[in-house]
């Protein structure tokens, strides 16, 4: 049986839907167009992107700089910008999707931090095990997780650990895990022999591969004996059974917040099984029907800054983007563990405020003057000129509804004639940030 594929209305809502959670958002009037291409042909436009191109003013911080392997702040805002201005949006939220699978926090390096980046924005759409061979001899993974310290007279558990808990097999709710601590201590010898040199002033070069440091004597993991190096300990992890349930299950989260039934599960694990394959996972998940019939997903963090730059056509211009989106529950190249960020925490008491400060440092741009306002301005008219300062989102008629009896509250209270324009104008800040912050924007 084939996977299940939506065939309801694919209006505005449905492509705005689709480009949030493939992307970072449409920019004003992209929704409409994407509607119009129907589906089919929407899907195909993010997963077989056009050639790479950044369109928009280029990145700079307030002094007028952009240094990313050299400042603070700005390996954030190198790629911000690329979230912001690329052609290809789903190349980079895949590549957001990677480096939150493969969690890699700060190794002390700007430059290594964003190589592997690049790394995950060159294979977003590649097959799965060419990928997590690609990832476990990466130089940062390797500084993260220890893989230049593991060797055969002192074998290191760090990355055998993770490639099997967090990268490859997961732990089940219902029978545990699928290996054992035999498993990773076998997975440890046969993954030795990763060096790197250290070099002050500079930091870690030169990462390469060198037989003296590992281990060739008889390795036995999941039961399988044999000479096993770093590309087998891959190999191993992909051949067990539990992997591929795993992987479509976790690729599913990324973009649908229920899991899938178990038809549509069995149909992803015997596609995905075939070749390891990602691209033809990714058509299925954004055109099942799940992905537009079942609830909505809270925006992460940076996804949610990055569309409304989107929105509003601006550009990365300041390094404070850092500590806003830090403030918000996710600074990008510094995930908080191996595990990458909860999600359960993108919206919370805590990381309310981040969001917050984060629409104001975009509205605050275009703050009309209160005195100079409009003196006639009617509630729904400032309610549309609002959204309009948004690109117009889809936004729900309650949400509207809503709006609008905000802003007959604010012309309740005028009372006197200097108020006319001031309160309306004091009005129209307001909903922009009400927009902002209305559960269409923090979710899609």
């Amino acid at each position: 049986m084939a996977v299940a594929v939506y065939d309801g209305e694919f209006s505005e809502k449905e492509a705005s839907r689709l480009l949030w959670r493939a992307g970072f958002g449409p920019k004003p009037g992209e929704a409409a167009r994407v509607a119009e291409k129907g589906l089919s042909r929407a899907v195909k436009s993010l997963v077989d992107p056009p050639k790479a191109k950044l369109v928009g003013p280029k990145p700079r911080d307030e002094d007028g700089n952009f240094a990313p392997y050299d400042l603070w702040g700005h390996d954030v805002m190198w790629w911000l910008d690329k979230m912001v201005r690329s052609n290809q949006p789903l190349v980079e939220r895949m590549a957001l999707n990677w480096h939150d699978w493969f969690a890699t926090g700060d190794v002390g390096s700007a430059r290594i931090s964003i190589d592997q980046i690049k790394m995950f924005r060159r294979r977003a759409f590649e097959s799965f095990d060419s990928l997590i061979e690609r990832v476990t001899i990466d130089p940062a993974m390797l500084i993260w997780l220890s893989g230049i310290d593991n060797n055969k007279w002192n074998p290191n558990e760090n990355y055998a650990r993770e490639l099997m808990e967090l990268f490859t097999l997961g732990v089940s709710d219902e029978t545990g895990y699928p290996y054992t601590e035999d498993d990773v201590r076998e997975q440890a010898r046969a993954l030795t022999g990763w060096r790197a040199i250290w070099k002050d002033d500079v930091g870690y070069v030169d990462f390469r591969f060198k037989p003296e440091y590992h281990d060739t004597a008889s390795k036995t993991i999941f039961g399988r004996s044999g000479n096993f190096d770093w590309r087998d300990s891959c190999r191993l992890c992909l051949e067990h059974e539990a992997h591929a349930p795993y992987l479509v299950g976790k690729l599913w989260s990324y973009f649908i917040p229920t899991p899938p039934d178990a038809a549509t599960r069995a149909e992803l694990e015997a596609m995905y099984r075939s070749s390891y394959a990602i691209k033809p996972l990714l058509k299925a998940i954004l055109k099942h029907p799940a992905f537009y019939e079942g609830p909505s997903m809270v925006k992460p963090p940076i996804v949610y800054i990055a569309g409304m730059l989107r929105a509003k056509g601006l550009g990365v211009r300041e390094n404070s983007w850092s500590w806003v989106s830090d403030l918000a529950g996710q600074r990008i190249l510094r995930p908080p563990n191996v595990a990458g960020w909860d999600e359960e925490r993108w919206l919370d008491t805590s990381s309310y405020r981040g969001r917050w400060i984060a629409a104001s440092m975009i509205t605050r741009r275009d703050w009309v003057d209160p005195g100079e306002y409009s003196e006639t301005e009617t509630p729904a008219e400032a309610v549309a000129k609002a959204l309009r300062f948004w690109g117009d989102p889809v936004v729900d008629p309650e949400t509207v509804a809503g709006l609008e009896e905000f802003g007959e509250a604010v012309e309740a209270a005028i009372t006197a004639t200097w108020q006319n324009n001031d309160f309306r104008g004091l009005r129209q800040n307001a909903l922009r940030m009400m927009v902002a912050m209305s559960p269409e924007m923090q979710t899609s």
